[in-house]
């Protein structure tokens, strides 16, 4: 079965290093799609990101910094009838493909999204615990994060009004807009890189995370929320 064309939408900053890996994953399930296009929204990189990304075959927009923005200019961009929003540090396992394809393929799935499962490049039992926390969440509370990817129709996308134009919280926002119950656990590993945890702390990193998230659900403007983000990590 091939499913319809799929656009997957990369936000980046810097991301030279893991963007190959990245690439190379996506290209790996494109075979399950009648076609798909990489759009890669950089926002003012100063290492190889953008000629990374060129080499292969990806279409580059530029956009202000911040997740929202830059994810929002690259679905501009986007022909699929279909998305797939993925981080720049984020590969996918080898099944992906055709894991998203059935789930693009049936019908049913025109007003869902799909997410994949958090695994880290990390071995140690911090990351797993983490890791298998992130699944929890998603499953009982409708909230994966961006580095899990997301999967939706494009009309979805747009009746649900898609991202944000913030800077921070954008992935939890547009969940809460989908729904608990209309995203979906797709069984394929969203493999991210642990790099933020091993230089933050595999406890101070997430606690952090967890205070931005209840600030957020306090009624805190997200632009107040980054800056207190960024105070000691420059991504999530």
């Amino acid at each position: 079965m091939v499913a319809p064309a799929l656009s997957v939408v990369i936000p980046t900053r810097n991301a030279a290093t893991r963007l190959p890996a990245c690439l190379a994953a996506v290209a790996g399930g494109a075979g399950h799609f009648s076609a798909i296009q990489i759009v890669v929204a950089d926002c003012g990189s100063s290492d190889a990101t953008v000629s990374v990304a060129r080499a292969a075959g990806a279409e580059i927009v530029q956009s202000v910094a911040g997740r929202g923005p830059q994810l929002r200019a690259a679905v501009a961009a986007s022909r699929g009838e279909w998305l797939l929003a993925l981080h720049a540090d984020t590969v996918l396992g080898p099944d992906w493909g055709a894991v998203a394809a059935a789930f693009a393929s049936d019908p049913t799935n025109r007003d869902r999204a799909g997410y994949g499962r958090l695994v880290f490049d990390d071995p140690s039992p911090w990351a797993q615990r983490i890791a298998a926390s992130a699944g929890w969440r998603s499953r009982r509370f409708g909230l994966p994060y961006g580095d899990q990817g997301l999967l939706l129709a494009v009309d979805f996308y747009r009746k649900v009004g898609g991202y944000p134009d913030w800077r921070l919280m954008e992935d939890v926002a547009l969940a809460d807009r989908i729904g608990r119950h209309r995203l979906v656990a797709l069984d394929f590993d969203a493999v991210t890189s642990a790099d933020r945890y091993r230089r933050d702390g595999w406890l101070r990193r997430p606690l952090r995370n967890l205070a931005c998230l209840a600030l957020f659900r306090l009624g805190m403007e997200p632009d107040r929320i980054s800056r207190f983000y960024e105070g000691g990590a420059r991504s999530r």
